[in-house]
């Protein structure tokens, strides 16, 4: 799915930061020629900054699918034979709760033995055909996060959530992380950013309702305990001994919590 993307020759204007405006705005009577060779240079080094990659003029950046570089849904996909290794047999029926569920749902399906859904938090107006046959089966569903699932307890052996969690306040995260662990039997995986990461601006506001808030790992422990959820110690040796043989070092932070074990 892809995100409206900022316009970035709009933000350099509107924050004063324009190349060269001190010298248009000058009260001095410069010639003619020097004029317009200030106002062509200035061109240039605008079209420069928009265009530029990783260096000056390097081309156009690479940005996500989903507009805010979603670096923990990717980082899911990119965990998947991991989880296999932690979780084993426990991965025969997954939730997927967070952003572009589609393609982690698509590719969790290409595992053996996986049946695999997802929960779509905004809207997918501009998804692909592929992710729209997905909702239209009923595998992937539009849900806002700050009401109870459409699942009955322990539908699930799995959930896996992702560039969710971060934009909800601790008022709603009080509601959506025991309902996430509710649906779970065998286990509950989060993926959530680490602090100073950067999202989008103008996005987040349109479509999320509140700017994201990384949160440190001392918090979500603590937050963990407050709600009753247990690191799942067994699952998180497994991951980590998989992730140091592959040296493999996720982007984002990744808590395997127990799915509670009272009835519902």
């Amino acid at each position: 799915m892809s995100r409206r993307q900022v316009n970035s020759s709009r933000r350099l204007v509107d924050s004063g930061s324009l190349p060269f405006a001190g010298s248009l705005n000058s009260k001095s009577r410069p010639s003619p020629l020097l004029s317009l060779a200030v106002i062509v240079l200035g061109g240039f080094l605008i079209v420069g900054y928009v265009y530029s990659g990783p260096g000056m003029f390097g081309g156009p950046k690479t940005v996500s699918k989903i507009e805010g570089d979603f670096t923990c849904t990717s980082e899911v996909q990119r965990a998947i034979p991991l989880l296999n290794k932690a979780y084993g047999d426990n991965m025969h029926k997954v939730l997927h709760v967070g952003p572009d569920t589609c393609s982690v749902v698509s590719d969790l399906l290409k595992e053996d033995s996986t049946e695999a859904w997802g929960v779509e938090p905004y809207d997918i107006e501009d998804a692909d055909v592929k992710c729209k046959s997905l909702v239209s089966k009923g595998i992937v569903r539009v849900a806002d996060l700050k009401f109870p699932l459409p699942y009955k307890a322990k539908s699930f052996s799995l959930v896996i959530v992702s560039d969710a969690l971060d934009y909800l306040s601790p008022k709603y995260l009080n509601k959506t992380l025991p309902e996430l662990a509710r649906v779970s039997s065998d286990g509950l995986v989060v993926f959530t950013g680490y602090p100073g990461q950067k999202r989008a601006k103008v996005a987040e506001l349109t479509k999320f309702g509140r700017p994201a808030k990384m949160r440190s790992a001392t918090w979500w422990i603590r937050y963990f305990v407050q709600t009753s959820l247990s690191e799942n110690e067994a699952a998180t040796k497994k991951f980590e001994q998989a992730a140091s043989k592959r040296s493999y070092k996720p982007s984002c932070q990744v808590f395997h919590l127990n799915s509670y074990r009272r009835k519902f």
